[in-house]
């Protein structure tokens, strides 16, 4: 039973979440920010032998985006980005490096998100294509010789063909509908290679470029995005208002057994519920009326519905109806309420009818 009421508890939770996990639905926005680790960037001096990898420290990364969702798990996005790392060496012993390198460019990427798998966390893929300008800040290769020589690259912006791969999620905002946190990795390469103006001083000169390749980055992005598309939650539906009570009956009938005047024990219970509903309502008077079924003669049921009439009417005084209150008629065999022929004896014929006008 407690586990029972545990999955309960938790569907109950969970249906104003799974409301904020649909699809994005047309146009959205996004934006990250991170860090990117650059991996070791290939780098050659032409004519001088010099040649190795730069290494460098984790940077900062950012990214912005605008895209259109299809409602069925597609995305298009157009994105800028912005990527920095400074170089601390290289992979040889006797050679070290120093300055910083920033990319910036745009990307057109195509992602599938993974809908209908949770309500808390919608899984995406993608990949992109674009232009990446990587331009160096203050980069020099330093060897120890002999002879020792400091090869400095003219600060320059060198463009290349980019691709990219992500994957992440994103998990919905209850509150805000279209409203989602990002979480990503994403893995960025440039293709080609970046010929960087650069000069000698010391043991070599004239010595033309610095030539990069083997560009690879990886970044981690935490964000957030926001789809215009997702129309906000309906309101919940207004609480049904509670029926009023029903109105007291303002009518009631006593029965009576055969050629009898007098109150049987479930009579005196309708009698006092009509009386203590009198209490309940505005009213003028209160009519008792009496009948009898067809057997007997007129006259003799003229009698009886009359007497009827009275033992109810007295019955109502005792309950606390005033008397004044209450008028009495008789009306015999007439106003069947089953039609019958003459002399027949039926029990629904015989009653007294209470109404409270």
């Amino acid at each position: 039973m407690r586990f029972r009421n545990v999955l309960l508890a938790a569907a109950t939770v969970a249906l104003p979440l799974a409301a904020q996990a649909q699809p994005v639905n047309g146009l959205y926005v996004g934006a990250g920010l991170g860090i990117n680790i650059l991996q070791q960037e290939s780098v050659t001096v032409p004519g001088t032998g010099i040649s190795g990898q730069l290494k460098s420290e984790v940077g900062p990364a950012g990214v912005l985006s605008v895209g259109w969702g299809f409602g069925n798990g597609l995305r298009a996005e157009v994105e800028g980005n912005y990527t920095a790392n400074k170089f601390d060496g290289t992979n040889a012993a006797a050679v070290s490096a120093g300055g910083w390198e920033q990319k910036y460019g745009g990307m057109l990427n195509a992602f599938y998100d993974f809908n209908g798998l949770s309500p808390w966390i919608v899984p995406f893929v993608g990949v992109g294509v674009g232009y990446e300008a990587a331009s160096w800040h203050s980069v020099a290769i330093y060897t120890g010789g002999p002879p020792a020589t400091t090869i400095a690259a003219t600060r320059s912006t060198q463009g290349e063909f980019g691709y990219q791969a992500m994957f992440g999620a994103a998990f919905p905002i209850p509150p805000a509908p279209g409203l989602a946190i990002t979480a990503e990795y994403r893995f960025m390469g440039l293709a080609g290679t970046r010929n960087y103006p650069a000069a000698a001083s010391g043991g070599l000169v004239g010595t033309g470029t610095i030539n990069a390749t083997n560009d690879y980055n990886h970044a981690v992005l935490i964000g957030l995005r926001y789809n215009f598309g997702v129309a906000p939650a309906p309101a919940p539906a207004p609480a049904p208002m509670a029926a009023p009570a029903p109105a007291p009956a303002r009518s009631y009938l006593v029965f009576f057994d055969w050629d009898k005047a007098t109150l049987t024990t479930r009579a005196q219970q309708i009698i006092r519920e009509a009386a203590d509903n009198s209490t309940k309502v505005k009213y003028t008077r209160i009519e008792v009326n009496g009948y009898t079924d067809t057997s007997g003669t007129p006259q003799y049921n003229q009698g009886l519905s009359i007497r009827r009439a009275q033992a109810v009417a007295a019955e109502l005084v005792k309950d606390g109806v005033p008397q004044g209150a209450i008028s009495i008629q008789g009306f015999g065999e007439t106003h069947l309420l089953v039609p019958t022929g003459p002399g027949v004896r039926e029990p629904q014929n015989r009653r007294v009818e209470i109404i409270i006008r």
